[in-house]
Formats: C-alpha cells, sequence, structure tokens
C-alpha cells in the first residue's frame, strides 16, 4: 500500500450492516448496533478511508423494560441514514416490534426519540426516499422470516414526507422467489438516479450471498435486476449489504461489510462506476442503459487508488482508555439498558464500576452491565490494570472475551478473604462458567490483565499479580452470537444478596497491534 492507495478493509471491526451520505464535504456512517447502548454509531469521515467514532444517535433501547436484561442479537438492525430537508434521519428495524425513525438538526444531536412509524413482527432493513423531483416520499423494507414466516421479498410504501406515517397498506415490489437461483433477498437501500428508482439489495445469504442492484421508471415496479458484487476468485465471502455514495468530483464509490465470523461484519470501500455490466436472471421491463459496476468488474479489491478527497490523516475509532474523571469514550456500550450507577464519576483517572448484584453471576452473557467494544479485526493485545475494591464474598470483576460463549480473566474475593486471580470460561451449550486454570493468590487486591488475540480470534490470556505475566489456561477461540461479532468487555459484579458490595476500578485500558 503506498500514500496514493488504501487497503480493505477500511474499517476492521464488526461495523456491521453499514449505510453512509455525504453532507458538503463531509462523510457519515452508521451500523447495527443490536443489543447494545448506546446505539446507532454515528462514524465520520473526509475521505471514505478514515473514520473516527463522533457519537450514537440512541440513547437507550426502547420499550425500556424490554431491554433491561440482554438481548443480544435483537434491537437495532440494519438502520439506514439520510439527509433531507437540513436534517439526518435514521430508520431501522427492531425484528419484534416494527420500523423506527429518529432525526436531527446535526449529527451530534439532540436526537429525537425514536418514532414508530409501522408496527408488526419481522419488518428489517427499512430506506427511505425523498423524491427531490416530485416531493413524494417513499419507503422500502425487508422481511425476517423467523418473525413472519416471509422473506426473500421487498415491500415499498408511499410515506407522509415528514416520516410521521405511511399513505398506504404496502406492496410487494420485488420478489426474490420469482427471480431464478435469488433467496434472502434483503438489506435495501433506496435512490433515484437518471430517472430511474434503484434499489442496492444483497442477496445470498450474509457468508456467501452477492451484492445485487434493480432499477424501475416507477417505484412500484416492474423492477429489472443485476448481480453487481460477488465474491469470483477473490478472499471476500458475501459482499454485500452496504452505501451508494457520490463525492463532491463526482466519483461513485460503494461501502460493504464483509462477514469474517468472531470478527463480525467489517467495512470494505469499493470504487464504484456506471456502464454496462453484471449478469441478469429474470426478464425486465426495459433492457440496456448503465448499470453500477462495483469493485474490478464485479470482483471485491484488496488495494486500489485512493478517492479523489482531499488528504487526512490516518485515523480510526478510537479503542485506547484511561477514563478520565471515571467517563469512558465513545467506543463503550453496555449490554442492554444501563442502571443508575453501575460507573461512578470522579475527580482522577480510572473507570470506576460497581459491583452490581447479580443472581447470573455465573454467566456473563446474561448480564447487562458489561461494558464492552468492538473485537479489533487484526491480531492485537488488550491490556487493562484492575483492583478490586469490594470485601464482599464472591465480588469479582475482570476483562472479557464475550460472544455465544466466554472467558474472562480477573479478580475474586474469597470467603476467607483473601483475593485471587481467577480465569473462567463457559461454551456455547454451557448455562455457566467453570474454571479455565487454576485460582491463584492475588495478595494486594490488583493485577494486570492481557488477551493476546491472535489468527482466527484465537484468545490467549495473562496475568500479573506482581511477578510478571504469565499464562493462564488454554487457548479459547471467540465466537460470535449469532448476528453479532465478539466482544471485549469490563464487567463488575457480586452474588445476589443485600447492600453495597463495593466496587472495581479499571485503568490504562489499552489495545495494540501484535
Amino acid at each position: 500500500m503506498t500514500s496514493e492507495t488504501y487497503r480493505n478493509p477500511v474499517l476492521d471491526a464488526d461495523w456491521s450492516d453499514p449505510d453512509v451520505v455525504r453532507v458538503g464535504d463531509d462523510f457519515y456512517l452508521t451500523a447495527s448496533s443490536f443489543g447494545r447502548v448506546p446505539g446507532l454509531p454515528l462514524l465520520h469521515s473526509r475521505d471514505l478511508v478514515n473514520w473516527t467514532l463522533v457519537g450514537h444517535a440512541l440513547e437507550r433501547l426502547e420499550p425500556a423494560e424490554e431491554f433491561a436484561a440482554p438481548r443480544h442479537d435483537c434491537g437495532v438492525w440494519a438502520p439506514s441514514l439520510r439527509y433531507h430537508d437540513e436534517r439526518f434521519w435514521i430508520f431501522w428495524g427492531d425484528p419484534d416490534q416494527g420500523i423506527f425513525q429518529v432525526n436531527a438538526p446535526a449529527v451530534r444531536g439532540p436526537w429525537t426519540r425514536p418514532h414508530l412509524l409501522k408496527a408488526g413482527k419481522g419488518l428489517i432493513d427499512p430506506c427511505p426516499l425523498w423524491d427531490e423531483e416530485t416531493g413524494e416520499a417513499y419507503l422500502v423494507h425487508a422481511w425476517a422470516k423467523s418473525r413472519s414466516g416471509v422473506k426473500n421479498r421487498l415491500t415499498g410504501h408511499r410515506m407522509r414526507p415528514d416520516a410521521s406515517g405511511l399513505l398506504d397498506e404496502g406492496k410487494v415490489i420485488v420478489d426474490g422467489d420469482r427471480i431464478p437461483g435469488w433467496f434472502t433477498l434483503e438489506g435495501p437501500k433506496l435512490y433515484r438516479h437518471d430517472g430511474w428508482f434503484w434499489i442496492l439489495a444483497p442477496a445470498g445469504g450474509v457468508e456467501t450471498g452477492w451484492q445485487g442492484a434493480f432499477r424501475s421508471r416507477g417505484f412500484f415496479g416492474p423492477y429489472e435486476e443485476r448481480i453487481v458484487l460477488e465474491q469470483k476468485d477473490t478472499d471476500v465471502n458475501g459482499p454485500h449489504q452496504g452505501a451508494w455514495v457520490r463525492t463532491p468530483s463526482g466519483e461513485d464509490w460503494f461501502l460493504h461489510f464483509q462477514q469474517r465470523g468472531a470478527y463480525g461484519r467489517v467495512v470494505h470501500l469499493q470504487p464504484m462506476r456506471w456502464g454496462p455490466g453484471g449478469t441478469s436472471r429474470s426478464n425486465g421491463a426495459e433492457s440496456g442503459g448503465d448499470w453500477p459496476v462495483l469493485g474490478d468488474d464485479g470482483a471485491p479489491v484488496a488495494e486500489h487508488r485512493r478517492p479523489d478527497l482531499p488528504p487526512q490523516p490516518p485515523a480510526a475509532p478510537a479503542t485506547d482508555d484511561d477514563f478520565p474523571g471515571g467517563r469512558y469514550g465513545r467506543q463503550w456500550q453496555w449490554t442492554a439498558n444501563p442502571g443508575d450507577g453501575w460507573a461512578t464519576q470522579h475527580s482522577g483517572d480510572g473507570l470506576r464500576l460497581t459491583c452490581v448484584r447479580s443472581q447470573d453471576a455465573h454467566d456473563l452473557r446474561k448480564l447487562p452491565h458489561v461494558l464492552t467494544q468492538r473485537l479489533p479485526g487484526a491480531p492485537c493485545t488488550a491490556e487493562v490494570e484492575l483492583r478490586l475494591d469490594s470485601d464482599e464474598p464472591g465480588a469479582r470483576a475482570g476483562l472479557a472475551v464475550l460472544g455465544d460463549a466466554f472467558g474472562w480473566i480477573g479478580l475474586q474475593r474469597g470467603t476467607d478473604g483473601t483475593v485471587h486471580l481467577v480465569h473462567r470460561f463457559a461454551e456455547a451449550v454451557a448455562e455457566g462458567e467453570r474454571d479455565a486454570a487454576h485460582p491463584r493468590l492475588a495478595s494486594e487486591g490488583r493485577a494486570r490483565l492481557r488477551i493476546e488475540i491472535g489468527a482466527g480470534a484465537r484468545c490467549r490470556f495473562s496475568a500479573d499479580v506482581g511477578d510478571g505475566f504469565r499464562p493462564s489456561g488454554p487457548v479459547f477461540a471467540a465466537t460470535p452470537w449469532r448476528w453479532v461479532g465478539a466482544l471485549l468487555g469490563l464487567f463488575a459484579l457480586a452474588p445476589a444478596g443485600q447492600g453495597h458490595a463495593g466496587a472495581a476500578a479499571f485503568t490504562r485500558f489499552r489495545i495494540s497491534a501484535s
């Protein structure tokens, strides 16, 4: 790679189901956040290659009581980000509730509270369009079979221009069952270009699928289709679901995800042009004309010339944190709606987490008070310093790799008052954790904790309790949730009981490349 080129992925972590919009010289991206809080992350870039996390659009998930406990694969699915009428708009589908939207005058807010635009089960992947030529507004969405019994089709609506409601019952505008070879059609993004309505939508499943393009002279169809991006002979499996964006100079680019197991869905940037290309398996209403051509004639690129945009310094979403004043950075999310007093502010540096009492202390997957960030997609080492400030027997705190299976290393107060270094794990099918190594004494109640994350998200745990870093237990292979990549997490907890159970202090959280 040279200063004039970039390499994919441009976001090497789980920024799932990305959508992008340009406003002036700035590009903004949002992604799925599922059951984590705050939700709807907001990233900013000036060159489509270097991105920083600038905030979130959703402070809490609603209804609040339904997200008081973790629902890791639920919540915010596949949002769409648009700019219209001098406001930012985000639409998303909650597969159990329906289609929501929020909006704001600036990307940093204030964002409105979620408005339920269409109630129903299995309504996912919504995308709005405001037609500047006619003043009309439209909405398209997909279906989750797990909730509705329906999939592989896209439904369209006319929408009120203020996005307060829909104007009709909806109509299936693309039926994937009628296109030979197509299945799991979802994730539509809706555009108007060159006199056509365009829907860019993936099919074929996240692991092995492709990116499709559909066009019609009228919103409700009929649509003809092309496959415009697929794996071909590259190592980029399932390259699809993303966003078309045009630079001020008129260049076209497409950002999409690639599913990478425990690392989640990493984001790639593809060059895009208009011309003949792609493959069709249907009899369209009209032939000829230009189509989007993505990547290298429909195959993902690994390295490419940078967009024709002013050079920017290298940047990436933050990972390290000194927790100034006890505050945690934007990169952290709770595994459910946060409770009062989980993290307390103070005058120095370091994160002070309350040892929250829980009857589920044996299973981190069930705890809402785990503070998480995305697992980096490249080999790295995560490290943090921990002090356990609790005299409660059974109180514990640590550094975790959290997914369908989990592992953690940290400190626990014993019934005899001593503090031990412990390392525990749970398989995906296990109902609780068990020891991965023999506990050993941590006489001062302090430890430096480390997880080395190698190829294939294989994690090696180690700790220093005053005698240097020593490895602990066997290698642990991180696993994703159903739709979500594995997470790094910090936690403090205590067994069920009465009264305050103390706290734990975390300092100098660092992730370094291996």
